[in-house]
């Protein structure tokens, strides 16, 4: 155990490191995904754009590869959001934030008020991942629930959701899907492999996945405080001290706080160069930190992050975000919204990231996004806009 100290830049090339975003990595999706360690996917083209930013190469279709045969999965996890994880995470994850997920979802004012109770959904639980043994379809699965449990009304439509994200169900893919997923009232849903299932309610399970899910975020996300590990995972920071190893390593944060870091995680040092970045929607880095001034100068955030919890696609420039992008409105290009002056070196590094991503997302969905255009007309701190990649 060591107790060195580390800058704020230092944290922030550590984070760009780990998560693929100093050098695009020569490595498959699958690899990618288990460096990065999760990637939220409420969006089915955000892990797309996420891995383009990250794998030197990139092409969408390894990616449909990893999800089609279920080398990934997407499942309700962290923060009680859809993520993208490989498939040797998924039970651990959900063990470790089953009594987050558990009290959200089942514990929820509109699944009570259906007249059902969490034994009650214990009970429906086997017959429902016996209904999900294929592939199925959210009308199906509110269609059993309707049947067997009992109440009747629009409040049925809502208890049944709640209780499909607490069962232990992956996303399946769907065919002519531009994505793998759809973000529509096509999405299928099939049941965990059982091997992969997790002990649900069970305190030893819990606490081995909580165990597991710490080291594996520190590996991507590290160094990073006890409030980190619990905003990353949404637990209690008490079952997060609990669950803390004995060889992990301590450094103190620039504030003076404890942090901790697996033994051997990458350390740059806080002048290596970080390239501009054209992030998805809800990245990771975001949302991975009780303080995400580590990534998001504090000024920003309430603009990046809006009040209904979208998370706008950022620009990175030197690590930082630094603007915001969207796909242009006649589809030649993307629009860099920046929130301060750039130099003429970093607009031209950002036009090349955004001929890639502008050819990633035409190729597959040339809306991808579109629906988030109208918090560009709500307040923005945009100074200079540009059009790149047209």
């Amino acid at each position: 155990m060591t107790t060195n100290s580390i800058s704020a830049r230092g944290l922030n090339r550590s984070t760009l490191a780990r998560q693929l975003l100093l050098d695009r990595a020569a490595v498959g999706a699958d690899e990618a995904l288990r460096r990065v360690v999760a990637l939220q996917a409420q969006q089915p083209a955000s892990p797309y754009v996420a891995l383009w930013n990250r794998v030197a190469g990139f092409e969408p279709g390894d990616l449909d590869a990893v999800f089609g045969g279920f080398r990934a999965v997407k499942s309700t996890l962290m923060r009680i959001t859809l993520h993208a994880v490989h498939v040797d995470d998924y039970r651990d994850f959900r063990a470790a934030v089953e009594p987050t997920v558990r009290g959200a979802r089942l514990g929820d004012p509109r699944f009570r008020a259906s007249g059902l109770v969490a034994q009650d959904a214990d009970a429906l639980l086997p017959e429902l991942l016996r209904v999900a043994e294929q592939p199925c379809t959210a009308a199906k699965l509110t269609e059993w629930f309707t049947r067997r449990a009992g109440p009747d009304g629009e409040k049925l439509v809502t208890a049944s959701r709640m209780l499909r994200q607490y069962a232990p169900l992956w996303h399946a893919p769907v065919a002519g899907s531009p994505w793998s997923y759809a973000s529509d009232k096509r999405q299928l849903f099939v049941a965990a492999e059982a091997g992969r299932r997790p002990r649900l309610r069970d305190p030893e399970s819990m606490a081995a996945g909580l165990r597991s899910l710490i080291r594996r975020y520190l590996s991507g996300f590290g160094p990073a405080s006890v409030a980190d590990m619990a905003q990353f995972a949404l637990v209690q920071k008490g079952r997060v001290r609990a669950a803390l190893d004995e060889d992990l390593e301590r450094l103190t944060g620039p504030g003076g706080e404890v942090l901790y870091d697996v033994p051997g995680g990458a350390l740059p040092g806080p002048d290596v160069p970080a390239p501009p970045r054209l992030m998805a929607m809800w990245d990771s880095i975001l949302l991975a930190y009780a303080d995400r001034g580590r990534v998001l100068p504090p000024e920003y955030r309430k603009h990046v992050t809006r009040v209904n919890g979208d998370v706008l696609p950022t620009v990175l420039v030197d690590g930082y975000v630094a603007g915001v992008w969207r796909l242009a409105a006649d589809g030649g290009g993307v629009e860099v919204g920046a929130f301060r002056p750039l130099p003429r070196a970093t607009w031209s590094g950002l036009d090349t990231e955004a001929r890639g991503v502008a050819r990633l997302l035409a190729e597959r969905d040339p809306g991808a996004y579109r629906r988030y255009d109208h918090w560009w007309d709500k307040g923005l701190p945009v100074v200079e806009s540009r059009v790149l990649g047209a």
